[in-house]
Order: C-alpha cells, then structure tokens, then sequence
C-alpha cells in the first residue's frame, strides 16, 4: 500500500521532518540584550547548534523545546515595549 494507507508512519515522519527543520531554522536564532526585572542588563549570546533561544521578555536562556521558543521578532518586541 502507498503512502497514507493504513498503518503508514507518513504523519510520524511528517511530524518530525517538520520538528528537524525548525529546529535547523531556530537554530541559528541568539538571545540578544536584554533587561531582567530587577533592571539589570544582560548582554546577547549564542546558542549551541540545535538549540534556540528560550524563555521571556526578562529571562533568555537556550533549549531544545520549540514550544519555548522567543524568536528575534519577538525579543525585538520586547525591546520595543
């Protein structure tokens, strides 16, 4: 039977082909400036290849979760506000 039929591991590879590349786009991603709550300053830094920057407006760290990902545009928002 083709791909999609019954018992096809087509959506799991799917699934996952779609989680390597946005892992392989993420991944160049780095944390850049950013101030805490308390109002200190923290310089950018990278992240390791396959991991991205994570967390806050207030707190950036790197990981693997893409579900916690704080992509440019959005630490640019926080710049901003």
């Amino acid at each position: 039977m083709g791909p999609g039929g019954p018992g096809s591991s087509w959506p799991l590879a799917g699934t996952l082909l779609v989680a390597v590349a946005a892992s392989m786009v993420a991944g160049g991603e780095d944390c850049l400036w950013y101030v805490d709550r308390n109002g200190s300053w923290h310089p950018g830094f990278d992240c390791e290849f396959f991991t991205f920057c994570c967390g806050t407006c207030h707190q950036r760290y790197c990981c693997r979760d893409p579900l916690r990902l704080l992509t440019e545009r959005q630490q640019r928002h926080c710049l901003a506000f």
